[in-house]
């Protein structure tokens, strides 16, 4: 089985509202196709492990966004080449790379222990991730599977130092509610929610530079509810935040004593811990697709969560920038099977 039919399996299986049958395919296929030793865990990550030492892992996970109407065929994904592409829910997000990975895991002759894991609950902020972490689940080492390809240069397998966090906040502002004729006598909570959204349009952002690849925080009020009735004075208006961190720094929304702040999620920014490992990730990928760049990525993985427990990880993975959770998300064929290579070469090398 090749990696793009390996992929078509795992793309028309549907896994955004129940990862088990996806899962148990995973499992299975590495039951199958290696000597591994192979784990379902209790919330249904699947580890498999080959080999001795130091632990390298290939990380990516097998859950997917909501499918439009478009994508489905009845009951499952609609999956389909086109012009060297392959096309689907989760072709780019991430289930090309997991292909990849899989065939890289069992064709690799690793110089350490090599592990394979895939996790459920990426989307929804890292449940997966953070329940084999609990369990112990500390590789030294990590290569996770998030699109890497295209940001230096069309075609080029890039390889991502860094990525910001993600804060979601809800910020209650309280007023009084009051009869709508008699605006004076209340005080309407929309008008000071408003003055809220104005201090924070005035927080200072801060921009950071890794290795010479530059990131910058960001904040925005992306929903607001307030009021019951249209002839009441609002007594409640409710907003919600959402700040994009960089490494080594925390939100920027601080708790105020004139409204109610609780924190919804809170995923953690990714640094490469030692920048060595990512320059040998770069020369690897030079091998294969010569014009590999150090980057980081604008939104969030898995790899924060590891990066935060002291794993040196880097991401790398063949969707391109602004595939993921699209309509017509697809992934190019060929960044599969030259990511399949790097993968397969990272386990070989000496680290």
């Amino acid at each position: 089985m090749t990696i793009v039919d390996l992929a078509k399996e795992l793309i028309a299986v549907p896994s955004h509202e129940d990862e088990e049958k996806v899962g148990k395919l995973i499992e299975k296929w590495l039951k199958e196709e290696t000597d591994a030793e192979v784990l379902r865990d209790g919330i249904g990550n699947i580890i498999a492990r080959r080999g001795s030492g130091d632990e390298l892992a290939f990380i990516g996970h097998h859950d997917v966004v909501p499918p439009n109407f478009d994508q489905m065929d009845g009951d499952r994904c609609k999956v389909f080449e086109k012009n060297g592409r392959l096309y689907g829910r989760g072709s780019a997000d991430m289930k090309g790379a997991l292909a990849s990975m899989m065939h890289s895991f069992r064709d690799a002759e690793p110089k350490m222990e090599l592990v394979f894991a895939s996790f459920v609950g990426e989307e929804i902020g890292g449940n997966g991730a953070q329940y084999a972490i609990s369990k112990g689940f500390n590789p030294k080492f990590a290569v996770v599977g998030e699109g890497s390809t295209g940001y230096s240069n069309g075609g080029i397998i890039d390889i991502a130092i860094a990525h910001r966090g993600r804060r979601e906040s809800q910020i209650a502002v309280l007023g009084e509610e009051g009869h709508a004729s008699q605006p004076n006598e209340g005080k309407n909570a929309i008008y000071l929610a408003a003055d809220v959204i104005q201090e924070i349009l005035k927080i200072p952002t801060k921009e950071i530079t890794i290795e010479g690849v530059g990131m910058k925080e960001s904040v925005i009020v992306t929903r607001i509810e307030g009021g019951t009735a249209g002839n009441i004075n609002p007594g409640k208006c409710t907003l919600i935040i959402d700040e994009r961190t960089v490494p080594g720094k925390g939100g920027m929304i601080r708790r105020g004593e004139d409204f109610k702040w609780e924190i919804k999620q809170e995923i953690p920014a990714f640094k490469c811990q030692d920048m060595s490992f990512a320059h040998l990730a770069r020369g690897v990928a030079n091998e294969v697709t010569n014009g590999s760049e150090l980057i980081a990525k604008p939104h969030t993985t898995d790899a924060g969560w590891f990066s935060e427990k002291g794993c040196i990880g880097i991401v790398c993975g063949p969707a391109e920038l602004g595939q993921a959770h699209t309509s017509d998300e697809s992934v190019d064929i060929k960044a599969l099977e030259d990511c399949s290579k790097i993968y397969r070469r990272m386990a070989e090398v000496e680290i």
